[in-house]
């Protein structure tokens, strides 16, 4: 790659920033030859970066069989199946698990993969009011009682989809409340877990640990391996029984490449780490300074006078900008200070709920934190963003 100078010469300018904006919840891309860079290289003696085939003819190595078991049993499901692509996890195992016959009820706010994945199913869809569990029942209660439009039949299935961290919101779910409605009704409970497992939790195990849920009562499980673990895809975690039929049926299993082996291996390092297997501590480590990282800079955002949206201990914190116009300037103002962030509009949030959005990480020093700060309190008066002030900013 080129450096600074050469790139100065060429007549561009590189900037050193800090970056606010990527999925590195653990710090597994900060200090990678440390924790798994070895372990990953030495795989590249034996497996091919690519398999070159799919899961259901040649796209199988130990490896992957190595991961879903690590993966099963890090979440407490029977057995788990594993993907390329987090995104395609959810759209193409949703339309595998209902059909026509079939009910699914969403939280207003889940991920676009989610909406693709019930949109492609051919399943009847309902949305309940973000974590209103009240609202939930009252929509399970009613398809049972009038049963599907026209013929009012029974509904084959009812699944309910949430998420563990909402992505845009920074909120976790209310997770307890949902379960106990969906067992209450005998619906299916799907739990998207792209954001929080890694990163909740007193182990990393997820929304369920930190929400007290036994995974017992969630029926299929999925998460991603990019967020918390450095590397890519996603997986679903269920019964034999489920994921056997998945392996079989879905569509990112019996037609998409299978993940790669060093990729594989890459997360297999890092939940090594996580659990303490590679016999030291960092594991813990990293998931004390997310949550100590995430909880500061949420803290001293809010001091600030910002809107910051989402729950203590997510490391996801949005910051309201509103005004369609501050989302450019918000980012080049950042972009001028050194700080690489994400801002958000139009359509992946109302016209009028523009934001930036902040992930915090465990690779994190106080001193980045403190210096983002100064920045931003500066940023904050040049664009008004001070809204819990004055609703002018």
């Amino acid at each position: 790659p080129a450096t600074s100078d050469q790139i100065e010469k060429k007549g561009r300018v590189a900037r050193h920033c800090l970056n606010l904006g990527s999925y590195n919840y653990l710090g597994f891309a900060d200090d990678w030859n440390a924790t798994c860079g070895k372990d990953v290289i030495a795989s590249l003696d034996e497996f091919p970066v690519s398999t070159g085939s799919s899961r259901f003819e040649l796209g199988s190595t130990v490896l992957h069989a190595k991961l879903e078991k690590l993966v099963a049993n890090f979440i407490g499901k029977e057995d788990a199946v594993c993907f390329n692509m987090g995104f395609n996890t959810n759209t193409t195992t949703i339309p595998a698990l209902v059909g026509s016959q079939d009910l699914l009820i969403s939280d207003e706010l889940n991920h676009t993969s989610i909406v693709n994945g019930a949109r492609a199913s051919g399943a009847a869809i309902r949305t309940f009011r973000h974590n209103n569990s009240n609202h939930l029942e009252g929509i399970i209660r009613e398809a049972i009682i009038m049963g599907r439009p026209k013929s009012r039949r029974p509904w084959g299935k009812i699944l309910v989809i949430v998420e563990g961290i909402y992505s845009m919101e920074g909120e976790y779910c209310n997770l307890r409340a949902i379960v106990d409605v969906c067992k209450k009704y005998g619906a299916y409970v799907y739990l998207d877990e792209a954001h929080s497992i890694g990163a909740m939790g007193p182990s990393g195990r997820g929304c369920a640990e930190y929400c007290g849920v036994d995974t017992n009562d969630i029926d299929v499980m999925m998460g991603t391996f990019t967020k918390s673990f450095g590397g890519m895809g996603g997986y679903i975690a269920a019964s034999k029984e489920v994921v056997a039929f998945l392996r079989s049926e879905c569509k990112g299993s019996t037609f998409h490449n299978s993940l790669s082996p060093v990729v594989c291996q890459q997360v297999i390092s890092a939940f090594r780490v996580i659990n303490g297997e590679d016999g030291s501590t960092r594991g813990q480590e990293k998931l004390t300074a997310l949550r100590d990282n995430s909880n500061y800079m949420r803290m001293k955002l809010t001091d600030m006078g910002l809107h910051v949206l989402g729950n203590y201990d997510s490391p996801i914190m949005p910051v309201m900008l509103y005004n369609p116009t501050k989302i450019a300037a918000f980012s080049r103002e950042c972009f001028k200070r050194g700080l690489a962030v994400v801002v958000v509009g139009f359509p992946a949030v109302p016209i009028l709920m523009s934001r930036a959005r902040f992930c915090i990480s465990a690779g994190h020093t106080r001193k980045d934190l403190d210096r983002a700060l100064c920045e931003i309190d500066e940023i904050a008066d040049i664009l008004k963003l001070r809204y819990v002030r004055s609703t002018l900013g």
